[in-house]
């Protein structure tokens, strides 16, 4: 028999899973990562914390598969993106915690390189907006911080990576210093026109170009787990950031189709095919993947606080006792037309607003946690909506009824908040048979290039759709909920 590794490291927790060639799964094994808030707006990990679990949940899921480590064709690794890393060459010691993509620390940078122009030079070549969600302005913080002379990076000291650059090299015991393209497109330090490093970003930014990893597609030769970890040496084969593993995974390879993923955030991502669309409504361009050498493009909407939102009525509120609750409590709420802006750490696509703070508006003397509970819930609908806005007008000849949207994460365990995702995008839902969509790309990536899989076309066609939420209320109903969701965000001081 054999097996594929999927390796899913995420903001919140890390997972391993292991899936059999008809990439059913197997066993998995997960473990929750502490989060770090030092300051006001920032965000860390604990590097060698997640390593750890990585370690821990691959030998688990072995074990619990009760397979032989031999019967493992090769390890395909998800991450979390733009989350940054910087460590030194020589003593494999991190310099500092990883800044974590949700940190807001290098906001007034990012400014100024507004206001010096940058913004559409950088989109031009990388995609991207200027905004601290991205790796490069983290690199610079830390590089400022830690090694402001450029000594040690200039003389291949310093290695940056993103998280799946990080585990590759400690997974290969520092043999292997490599990204794949999908994650490099996320540092707005890749060009992704030339599919390259681009120089004048770099020079902007004072980052060596020693310091930075190979870029590779994302099915490709990365490198062997050492023997240590399961007893025998497993080739890296597949590797792509979460949300472009999950574009794999939902089988989007068509232009046009649609997947969104409802995490700790909210990642929506339209296949735009061999087309690279410079967006005029604030939406990301990025790679999709490549494979076999040919690139696939995506338009890319982000939503930093998607699933947060209920953790934090969990934590910090005290509303409900388990994430699982919140879909019971929020039915009973009362329609009161409450709007709750989840701008934790500021407002992502299409506002891009570092400042913005979270806030609720149109609270009344008997609202409770019901409609509290609810309108959390409905912010994830409106910020889809959003996108979704800004998707149709970037892409000529799309109509909303027209759309399906292919929907995965944790949030799409509760129907009720899928069917507020239908009534207030006014879009068709789409539930896949199985919701490991993330891991099970990745899988699939490092199962082609073992020589199991062969084609894009036959993984399509062993997609399967498992549930259908449609939108009930009517179109003008919803416009007016939208209405009042676009007054509510203006309200935060973020321009509409």
């Amino acid at each position: 028999m054999s097996y594929v590794l999927a390796i899913d490291q995420g903001t919140t927790s890390t997972r391993a899973i292991i899936f059999n060639k008809d990439l059913e799964i197997v066993a998995s094994s997960q473990k929750e990562i502490e989060q770090f808030y030092p300051s006001s707006g920032w965000v860390e990990h604990d590097l060698e914390e997640i390593y750890s679990t990585v370690i821990d949940t691959v030998r688990d899921a072995v074990k619990k598969a009760k397979i032989d480590s031999q019967d493992i064709l090769s390890v395909g690794i998800t991450n979390q993106r733009e989350t940054t890393a910087l460590w030194n060459a020589e003593s494999a010691q991190p310099l500092s915690r990883a800044i974590v993509w949700q940190d807001r620390r290098t906001s007034e940078f990012c400014d100024e390189l507004k206001k010096n122009g940058k913004e559409g030079i950088y989109q031009e070549k990388t995609g991207l907006l200027i905004d601290p969600y991205f790796s490069a302005t983290k690199i610079e913080w830390l590089l400022d911080k830690f090694d402001p002379q450029r000594t040690m990076a200039n003389s291949g000291k310093l290695l940056f990576g993103t998280i799946d650059c990080y585990l590759i090299w400690r997974l290969t015991n520092k043999k292997s210093h490599s990204t794949d393209i999908t994650n490099a497109s996320r540092t707005m330090l890749f060009n992704i026109k030339s599919l390259e490093w681009d120089d004048d970003i770099l020079s902007d930014l004072n980052v060596p170009k020693k310091i930075l990893p190979t870029v590779k597609e994302c099915a490709d030769d990365f490198g062997e787990m050492e023997s240590e970890i399961l007893g025998s040496p497993i080739p890296i084969m597949g590797v792509a950031g979460d949300q472009q593993a999950a574009t794999i995974g939902q089988a989007c390879f068509q232009k046009g189709m649609i997947k969104s993923t409802y995490g700790t955030g909210c990642f929506a991502l339209l296949n735009t095919g061999d087309q690279f669309v410079i967006s005029k409504n604030k939406l990301l361009s990025t790679i999709a993947y490549k494979i076999n050498g040919k690139i696939c493009y995506a338009l890319e909407g982000s939503i930093f606080i998607a699933g947060a939102v209920v953790q934090w009525l969990r934590d910090s509120m005290n509303i409900i006792d388990k994430a699982d609750q919140v879909g019971h409590l929020a039915s009973k709420a009362k329609d009161q037309d409450i709007y709750f802006v989840p701008a934790f750490t500021g407002l992502g696509a299409p506002y891009w607003d570092p400042d913005a703070r979270g806030a609720i508006f149109g609270l009344l003397r008997d609202t409770g946690r019901e409609e509290i509970a609810l309108a959390a819930l409905e912010s994830v609908g409106f910020q889809t909506r959003d996108l979704l806005e800004a998707m149709i007008k970037d892409v000529g000849g799309m109509k909303r009824d027209h759309i399906k949207l292919r929907v995965d994460g944790g949030m799409t365990q509760s129907n009720l908040t899928m069917k507020i995702l239908a009534d207030l995008t006014g879009v068709e839902i789409n539930i896949p048979n199985i919701q490991e969509s993330t891991a099970k790309g990745v899988a699939w990536l490092a199962g082609m290039r073992a020589g199991l899989y062969n084609h894009l076309e036959v993984f399509e066609k062993e997609w399967a759709l498992k549930e259908t939420f449609s939108p009930v209320i009517s179109a003008k109903e919803r416009d007016k909920k939208y209405d009042g969701w676009k007054k509510a965000v203006g309200k935060t001081g973020t321009s509409t």
